[in-house]
């Protein structure tokens, strides 16, 4: 049975005796104490260098780092941070081996790893940590499959840059994403939401309205509000288009689009050209390339303008009026995006400043809240708001729809 406890120096002098007695086999020793063979043999040999004060506690932290980066290393990478303060750690590696590699800087030691460099950095107060920002919400999760024409619309604004005159260009792109026809490819100087308006409305006077957008989280088309709504993203609703958005962070999601900018960019951005307008012109003839005499071999070989063909729902002369047959109650969202209810103003969006809502009951003091074909959101009484259609809510009552005391 293991030694009565007493305290850990004794113990361990008492291991050390009875194995320097030699009555008892080291592994007797230690079955008696309690320790394994390893433990018993460590506080021998430890006794054996040290005497009894070998048998101390030590230290659990490390005494040395075998590979601690060279004070002169760090120096170094410092003066070199200093004079490119935006630089973060993979640059000020590469250009720090290639400082040294070219004799302009000593050899103090091997640079470390950028994991390293941004470990140092951040011990010396030289990374400023960004505040993480607001993430849109996404109308919908679910992306559909189109297997066949107008079913799903993509658009997006490829990467800006300047064309040889200086001014910013910003192409606005929209594709079908079942026969890859590329419906728009303008040169944009500006992404105002009424300039991307004109351009979609013309675009739906030429090929019909689609079944559902499919964009990206970032304006004009998405916000942080309730739904990610937009006045462009109210306007496709009002025409009876789903919202698609593709989830932040993952342009795989339309990765057909983005394969489309990649081609755009190596046959007409390289170069760019001198002028927003002959820029244009090279869009345009871009466009009827890639439509009618470029293949496509996820077409079979053919051309998305062999595939494409127009929608069969025109763009209206007006505006359709919103229908909610299963609502309890249409309310018009007031100005400042509110919502009158039950003698308390709850805030909807901005985007629906003007517009009726109707609102479903599903619990007690709960209502689904929908524009048009979208459910936006449910409006908890209790806590007086709209919360997305994804947030946790607490569990519903048992009780029925109560009059709306607005009247």
């Amino acid at each position: 049975m293991p030694w009565m406890e007493t305290g850990p120096m004794d113990q361990r002098m008492r291991l050390v005796a009875a194995h320097q007695a030699g009555t008892m086999t080291m592994a007797e020793v230690c079955r008696q104490a309690g320790v394994s063979r390893k433990t018993g043999y460590k506080w021998v040999q430890r006794y054996q260098v040290g005497g009894v004060s070998g048998l101390s506690d030590r230290p659990r932290a490390r005494q040395t780092q075998a590979h601690r980066t060279p004070a002169a290393v760090v120096d170094q990478l410092l003066a070199l941070k200093g004079r490119h303060p935006t630089w973060g750690p993979k640059k000020l590696v590469a250009s720090a081996r290639a400082l040294v590699a070219s004799g302009q800087a000593p050899d103090h030691g091997p640079i470390p790893a950028p994991s390293t460099v941004g470990a140092l950095l951040q011990r010396h107060g030289l990374v400023r940590t960004r505040r993480r920002g607001r993430r849109p919400l996404p109308t919908s999760p679910l992306l559909h499959l189109a297997d066949g024409p107008n079913q799903v619309w993509a658009a997006d604004f490829k990467g800006a840059f300047a064309v040889g005159d200086g001014t910013v260009c910003a192409p606005l792109t929209i594709t079908d994403t079942h026969s890859r026809y590329l419906l728009r490819c303008q040169a944009l100087t500006r992404t105002h939401t009424g300039i991307v308006q004109a351009l979609f409305e013309q675009t739906f006077r030429d090929y019909g309205l689609p079944a559902a957008l499919r964009t990206d989280n970032g304006p004009p088309f998405a916000s942080t509000g309730l739904a990610g709504l937009t006045p462009l993203a109210v306007w496709w609703l009002r025409l009876g288009i789903r919202l698609e958005r593709i989830t932040p962070g993952r342009p795989q999601q339309n990765g057909r689009h983005e394969r489309l900018h990649r081609t755009l960019g190596e046959d007409a951005l390289a170069p760019p050209a001198t002028t927003i307008a002959t820029q244009q012109r090279a869009f345009d003839r871009f466009v009827a390339e890639y439509n009618t005499r470029r293949p496509h071999e996820a077409l079979g070989m053919a051309t998305p303008a062999q595939v494409y063909g127009p929608s069969v729902r025109p763009y209206p002369s007006r505006l359709p009026e919103l229908v909610y047959p299963r609502a309890d109650h249409v309310r018009q969202v007031r100005p400042n995006g509110a919502l009158r209810w039950q003698g308390r103003e709850i805030q909807i969006a901005h985007a629906l400043a003007g517009e009726p809502v109707g609102l479903h009951w599903v619990a007690d003091g709960q209502w689904e809240v929908h524009f048009g074909p979208a459910l936006l959101g449910i409006l908890d009484e209790p806590a007086g708001r709209c919360f997305p259609v994804s947030a946790r809510l607490r569990p519903a009552g048992a009780h029925g729809p109560q009059a709306d005391t607005e009247g």
